[in-house]
């Protein structure tokens, strides 16, 4: 036809699928790039893992295999933080235990009891229950993303991360000096529509269970402002906000957020990929809040730690990360200067968390 115009990308692409045609989530090349590699698998510093979620009590044969995979990795000291039911008589039963099998190589952070919500001494209740976990060997509280999202009241009202019924709480964990791990919503993308162009497409079409529906849940811009709004209200407690605050595809709005709040901290759990596709910035990023990251990992694989390093300590370019679901893009390093590495492995979190045994790492 005579005037028919057709897009060259048209002409270029075959009208059906190759023979036993791929699907495109089975779809990963293998790079022919030829780069210096400097891969890790021991940190250059003994380090301190803020964020994980080891079971206590434990079998001696697994205590022993996981102590020997930290040997191996140069890590030093792991947190243990309970999502749900952390306090009372199950903390204690889980710091004895890792006290017993491994001394000083693990602490806790208790949960918040958010049974009777509706009682108007909640508040007071919820405070002198972490009192009592603190006494019990608590170094921390852990607040989930329950808070927020999914948890209600009596009425069946969604009940805010900045509720005023647990001023109380976090009034204590600052007379206690304790920092509170919160870590509120999830990923951005995952109120976002599940289409073509979604990060986390790869993501929600292997775990559907993690899409939120705009109809049913709290907008993800809301539940972060109300997380901020109870670091400005409660200047006196130290936060840890989880997983770089789902910020780290936007560190410019996250060192806002630290430079408004001297109270804020962050941590780099589940959240790596981020770092790893922007290198100039984040190294700049780091750079600048030196004194305010602690290092994190949220899941117990040694393998996994293994690119963590590679990030954080080489200039290494074009590697791949370890899960295509939370990224198809591949890594470049930071190469972070020894004292800042130094900072965010350890130094920092020592000063954060009270309890921790600093003679273990260097000077």
């Amino acid at each position: 036809m005579r005037g028919l115009i057709v897009p060259l990308g048209v002409l270029l692409l075959p009208a059906q699928p190759p023979q036993g045609g791929l699907d495109v989530r089975e779809y990963e090349p293998r790079s022919s790039l030829v780069v210096p590699q400097n891969p890790r698998t021991r940190a250059k510093y003994p380090f301190i893992d803020v964020h994980n979620h080891p079971r206590f009590p434990m079998p001696a044969e697994q205590a022993r295999q996981m102590l020997a995979d930290m040997d191996a990795l140069n890590l030093r000291i792991m947190g243990s933080l309970f999502v749900r039911g952390g306090n009372g008589e199950r903390l204690r039963q889980a710091v004895e235990s890792a006290q017993k099998l491994a001394p000083g190589r693990f602490f806790f952070f208790a949960s918040p009891d958010y049974s009777n919500l509706d009682d108007p001494d909640y508040g007071r209740r919820a405070a002198a229950q972490f009192e009592q976990d603190v006494k019990l060997g608590a170094r921390g509280l852990k607040v989930w993303k329950d808070l927020g999202l999914t948890l209600r009241d009596g009425q069946g009202r969604r009940i805010r991360v900045d509720d005023p019924r647990f001023d109380p709480l976090w009034e204590a964990c600052a007379r206690l000096k304790t920092p509170v791990f919160i870590h509120t919503a999830d990923p951005r993308q995952f109120w976002e529509p599940v289409d073509r162009f979604n990060e986390r497409w790869l993501e929600l079409m292997e775990v559907p269970g993690r899409r939120r529906d705009p109809a049913k849940d709290p907008p993800w811009e809301q539940l972060i402002e109300e997380q901020h709004n109870l670091f400005r209200r409660h200047p006196k407690t130290v936060f840890i906000n989880a997983h770089l605050g789902w910020l780290g595809g936007d560190l410019a709005r996250l060192g806002k957020l630290l430079d408004e709040c001297p109270n804020v901290y962050t941590e780099i759990g589940a959240v790596l990929a981020e770092l790893g596709r922007q290198p100039r910035f984040a190294r700049a990023w780091f750079l600048r809040y030196q004194d305010r990251v602690v290092f994190g990992k949220d899941t117990w694989n040694p393998a996994e730690y293994h690119t963590y390093f590679r990030v954080l300590e080489t200039a290494d370019e074009y590697f791949p990360y370890y899960r295509r679901r939370h990224a198809f893009w591949a890594m470049y390093g930071l190469e972070l200067p020894d004292e800042v590495l130094k900072k965010l492995y350890y130094r920092n979190a020592l000063r954060l968390i009270p309890g921790l045994d600093a003679a273990a790492f260097p000077k």
